[in-house]
C-alpha cells in the first residue's frame, strides 16, 4: 500500500464497523471463489470448442473482440451448468439473480482474431489475488491439456479469455448501491412552478470536460476498466453525510484522455458548497451488498463522532472521505484495479484545470456549468 493511502488510513477517525479481518477473508475466498468458476467455464467451453467456433466467429470482430456466453450454442445440459456458474458468480459479487448473463469471451488482442479463423485458440482466464502476484497465467486447449503463459507477454497463438461482462456487472452493482445507500443519496430535483413548470433557480453544476489515467502496464489478460465515482459531502438540510455514486462507462483504458462532458456534481446537495470525489474500478471480487453495509456504518457513525459540524465547517468532508477509504478492505489499494484516486475538498464555481487526484494517478479538467430554468 503506497504512503499516501496508508496516511489517510491512519487519519481517519475510529468507528465501529464490519470486522476488516473478516472481510478480507471473504475477499480471498471470493476471488479463489470466483476464479473456480472462471477455470470449469473455460475447460467447458475449450472442450467443446468445435461446436462454439461458428457462433464465436459470427459474433466478433476486429473492431468488436467480446462475445457473451448468451450468444452461444449450447445444449440444455450445458446451459444449465453456465446457469449454476453465473448463480455462483453473481451470489459471490451481491448482486440480484436474474436472466441476464454477466458472463463472456474476449479475443485477448485485435492481432488475433485473423488467427483466429484458422487456428485453434488457449482459453484463459484472469488468476485469483493481485496481479502482482501472479506467476503465471493458466489456460486450456481444445482437449483440456493445461498450458502456463506468461503474464506481461502477450502469446502468439490466439488466446479466448473467460471473464466478466463488468459493464454489466457494474451497472447491477451501482444499482445495488444506490438502493442500499438511498437514505444518503439525494438525486438532483428541479423544483417546478406549478403555473410556470420551470425551474424556480438555475441549478450549480460542476462538468467533467476531460479525464486521464495514468498508464499502469496492465497484462494482457486484464480486460476494459469500469470505473465509478463516490461523491461524498454533507447534506445542507441535516447533519448527515451524501454519498451519491456516478457510474463513468465511457472510461476504458489507462493511458487514453476522455472528454466525457459528465455533470459530476449537483452542488445544491452538498452544504458548504464542497465535496469529494473517491474513484474507484469495479473488480471482479466486489461485493456490492457488503460495499454497501460498510458505507452504511460509514455514513451512519461519521457525524456521530463530531459534536458541532458547523464549527469545523467544509473540514469534516475529508474526514468522512477518509472513513470511506478506511472502510475498503486493504486489498483493494494492493492492486490498481480497485483504488483509482481520491479529490479533497472541490468547491462549487471553481474551475479545476489538468488537476491532479491525491494518488497523481487521475488527472482532470472540471468547470462550472450553471443549468437554467426554462
Amino acid at each position: 500500500m503506497n504512503k499516501i493511502i496508508k496516511s489517510i488510513l491512519l487519519s481517519a477517525l475510529t468507528l465501529p464497523m464490519l470486522s476488516a479481518a473478516a472481510f478480507e477473508t471473504t475477499n480471498q475466498e471470493r476471488s479463489m471463489l470466483i476464479a473456480e468458476q472462471k477455470r470449469a467455464l473455460a475447460h467447458s467451453l475449450a472442450t467443446n470448442y468445435a461446436k462454439l467456433k461458428p457462433s464465436i466467429l459470427a459474433s466478433t470482430s476486429a473492431y468488436d473482440l467480446t462475445v457473451g456466453t448468451a450468444e452461444l450454442s449450447f445444449t440444455s445440459k450445458e446451459l444449465n451448468q453456465l446457469k449454476q456458474v453465473e448463480k455462483t458468480i453473481r451470489s459471490a459479487k451481491g448482486l440480484p439473480h436474474n436472466n441476464q448473463l454477466i458472463t463472456q469471451l474476449r479475443i485477448a488482442d485485435e492481432s488475433m482474431f485473423n488467427s483466429l479463423i484458422s487456428e485453434t485458440p488457449l482459453f484463459a482466464w484472469a488468476p485469483a489475488g493481485s496481479e502482482k502476484s501472479w506467476q503465471f497465467i493458466e489456460a486450456f486447449d481444445t482437449q483440456g491439456n493445461t498450458y502456463h503463459l506468461p503474464v506481461n507477454e502477450l502469446p502468439e497463438r490466439p488466446v479466448l479469455i473467460v471473464e466478466l461482462d463488468n459493464k454489466q456487472a457494474l451497472s447491477e452493482g451501482i444499482s445495488v448501491l444506490k438502493k442500499a445507500l438511498k437514505p444518503f443519496s439525494s438525486e438532483p430535483k428541479l423544483a417546478l412552478n406549478s403555473t410556470t413548470q420551470s425551474t424556480t433557480s438555475p441549478i450549480q453544476t460542476s462538468v467533467l470536460k476531460s479525464i486521464h489515467l495514468q498508464d499502469d502496464e496492465e497484462p494482457w489478460i486484464s480486460g476494459k476498466a469500469e470505473v465509478y465515482s463516490i461523491v461524498t459531502g454533507v447534506s445542507p438540510s441535516r447533519d448527515e453525510p451524501v454519498l451519491d455514486i456516478l457510474d463513468m462507462p465511457y472510461l476504458d483504458y489507462d493511458g487514453t484522455t476522455y472528454h466525457p462532458n459528465q455533470i459530476i456534481i449537483y452542488w445544491d446537495r452538498y452544504r458548504w458548497k464542497a465535496a469529494d470525489i473517491l474513484m474507484m474500478e469495479q473488480d471482479d471480487n466486489t461485493n456490492y451488498k457488503e460495499l454497501a453495509s460498510r458505507l452504511l456504518d460509514v455514513a451512519t457513525e461519521i457525524l456521530k463522532a463530531i459534536p458541532d459540524p458547523e464549527v469545523q465547517g467544509y473540514a469534516i468532508i475529508p474526514q468522512l472521505t477518509n472513513k470511506v477509504l478506511a472502510a475498503m478492505p486493504d486489498s483493494w489499494f494492493t492492486n490498481d484495479d480497485d483504488y483509482v484516486d481520491v479529490y479533497y475538498t472541490l468547491f462549487e464555481g471553481q474551475h479545476y484545470s489538468n488537476h491532479k487526484g491525491a494518488s497523481s494517478n487521475a488527472t482532470i479538467t472540471l468547470e462550472p456549468l450553471t443549468i437554467q430554468p426554462r
